[in-house]
């Protein structure tokens, strides 16, 4: 797809979360304005092996997974505090490489969609102010270094997300309501949830690992972490059930991380180009249609006067006008936040097999995905 898509259909899926009297809640809740401060803190999960495991040399040899890989996992998570006038926000970020740069939402550096001035403050209580290096509002990812004289702590070993499995334990680690150094377990629900959540006016699509170990407003940004305390997700989003306006909405056991796979890739990108690199599929939405899928628009319209573009991967595919796409790689696709979750899961010139409906009848291509770079 090209750019975010239609209004109508965002606003569908909205709906539909809406009335069923939960909300999809950016971690860090807006930008949390006024000198309230509920935290942004970050929840480790780990898969539970039932065998004793020390990590590190710090501290008394721990018992059982869950402690030994929360003392690591702590000593390397820091609490990233913002501030702007009126605005006072805290999120979770966790040391990502031996250069120190610190890994984290794109929402926790910017709450409400707006910056302001950065302080991480470290395990041993001691802080450093800090500065973004770029971010990627589409992916929520955003990779910040400190300008202070502190020492980083060591880089968390990453995991691998694609090998992530239902019902394995996991571990949460952060500051939930201002409470750094906070853990939380519980198992990984589910895998490939597509995730819409919003910061100011910009949407992220996730395409997310899913956990009911407790996650709440402070844990964005925060390592999910398996038990052998590798990082297999970057704290996110959470579910909540409604609440009055202005009361601080909490966990129901539905909370979602940004697959480590992604977030490494992304920061990666971050470093190297100052900016994040998008996969596309290159055709615009019909607004019109409201069934299940995703309409390649059937003909021009004011918005855009094509429906494919010109020598896009979508085209050069074979796609139509009036196509309906129903699925990727095996996957169904129910609406335009699911398809752009499940592109943006894949780099740019990766191969995708597209599922679709033409006149009638189910047909299959492959395409080769496009490219975009940044979040314009």
């Amino acid at each position: 797809m090209r750019g975010p898509v239609s209004k109508r259909a965002l606003r569908t899926r909205y709906l539909l979360v809406i009335g069923v009297g939960v909300a999809l809640l950016a971690g860090a809740v807006g930008g949390l304005i006024g000198s309230r401060a509920p935290g942004l803190g970050t929840t480790v999960v780990f898969r539970s092996t039932g065998q004793t495991m020390t990590l590190g040399t710090a501290g008394p040899q721990a018992a059982g997974p869950v402690p030994g890989v929360a003392a690591e996992a702590l000593r390397s998570t820091v609490t990233i505090e913002v501030n702007r006038p009126g605005v006072r926000a805290v999120g979770t970020g966790f040391f990502f490489d031996s250069a120190g740069h610190v890994l984290t939402n794109a929402h926790v550096v910017a709450p409400d969609g707006k910056a302001g001035k950065l302080t991480v403050t470290f395990a041993d209580g001691s802080s450093s102010p800090a500065s973004v290096v770029g971010v990627a509002t589409g992916y929520d990812i955003a990779v910040v270094k400190l300008d202070g004289p502190h020492r980083p702590g060591a880089p968390l070993p990453l995991g691998d997300s694609n090998g992530a499995v239902v019902g394995e334990p996991v571990v949460a680690a952060g500051a939930p309501f201002d409470l750094a150094g906070t853990i939380t377990s519980g198992i990984l629900s589910a895998v490939d949830r597509p995730v819409t959540t919003r910061n100011g006016t910009a949407a992220a699509y996730l395409n997310a690992l899913q956990t009911d170990a407790p996650i709440n407003p402070g844990n964005s940004g925060g390592p999910l972490l398996d038990d052998a305390g590798r990082v297999i997700g970057v704290n996110s989003a959470i579910s909540t059930a409604a609440t009055p306006e202005g009361a601080e909405p909490g966990n129901v056991g539905l909370g979602f991380a940004i697959p480590v796979n992604q977030a490494k890739w992304v920061a990666e990108s971050i470093l190297e180009h100052g900016k994040a690199q998008y996969a596309q599929l290159g055709f615009t939405v019909s607004g019109k249609y409201d069934g299940k899928g995703v309409q390649i628009m059937p003909e021009p319209s004011k918005e855009a006067s094509r429906s494919l573009v010109l020598g896009g991967p979508a085209e050069k595919a074979g796609l139509r006008p009036g196509d309906v796409i129903t699925g990727l790689d095996g996957r169904a696709i129910a609406n335009g936040p699911a398809l752009m979750s499940a592109v943006w899961s894949h780099h740019p010139h990766d191969r995708a097999e597209v599922q679709f409906v033409r006149d009638g009848r189910t047909r299959s291509v492959t395409v080769v995905l496009g490219e975009r770079s940044g979040d314009a």
